[in-house]
């Protein structure tokens, strides 16, 4: 049986690229989206449904990464955001956190060993509170935002420990803080003051032209 899978697999991938090919043109011919943002979902149910452990559909997942990044390289997008890990992922299973943590780190070291992010120009940031996160997770993080921070072919966004009422709060307390110390005016605020204290605050284009849910 794994024989016949092998063989039709092989079959296939030859098949996919060209169906790859003929949909990148096709999407060529409309207008492209500056800032695409992809909602990582269903990667526990895959594995599942298949009856597997729910880190492998973790791993599959994460193999997908790439070739999105590849494929927005392609169309001349600027901006993506993938949406990897919320706060609310948090109450899962430490076995499965564990294990998503070490592929999420595995990945990262692949980007910091390999040269598709300095060949690319491609800037990486973490949207999230990292303080949540391993030690060891947060600072290959922090090391992928440094090393590539000069970067501006395309910017990819992390959302790791993510979640919108926590930017909301982290948002508030900043402009809090300003206000208080006479930076700000409360007559100032507005949204465009307000956009300016959120994780993406730094990006060409902050808010996304199209979302995907996996």
């Amino acid at each position: 049986m794994e024989k016949d899978m092998i063989q039709s697999l092989l079959r296939l991938i030859g098949v996919y690229k060209i169906y790859e090919k003929w949909l990148s043109k096709v999407i060529e011919r409309g207008e492209i989206p500056a800032h695409i943002a992809i909602i990582m979902d269903g990667n526990r149910r895959w594995a599942l449904k298949r009856g597997l452990e729910p880190w492998l559909g973790h791993r599959a997942g994460a193999k997908k990464v790439e070739e999105v990044i590849r494929w927005c390289l392609k169309l001349g997008v600027k901006v993506v955001t993938l949406f990897v890990l919320s706060t609310e992922n948090f109450r899962r299973d430490e076995r499965e956190l564990k294990e998503l943590f070490s592929i999420l780190r595995e990945k990262l070291e692949e980007y910091l060993k390999g040269d598709l992010l300095h060949k690319n120009r491609i800037r990486i940031k973490v949207l999230g509170r990292k303080d949540l996160l391993p030690g060891e997770l947060r600072e290959a993080l922090e090391k992928l935002e440094e090393i590539t921070k000069g970067y501006d072919n395309l910017f990819v966004n992390l959302a790791i420990a993510y979640g919108g009422r926590a930017e909301i709060t982290d948002a508030a307390r900043s402009l809090a803080k300003d206000v208080l110390s006479g930076k700000v005016k409360i007559e100032e605020i507005d949204e465009e003051l307000i956009s300016r204290y959120l994780y993406t605050a730094d990006l060409p284009i902050q808010d996304p032209d199209m979302i995907i849910r996996t």
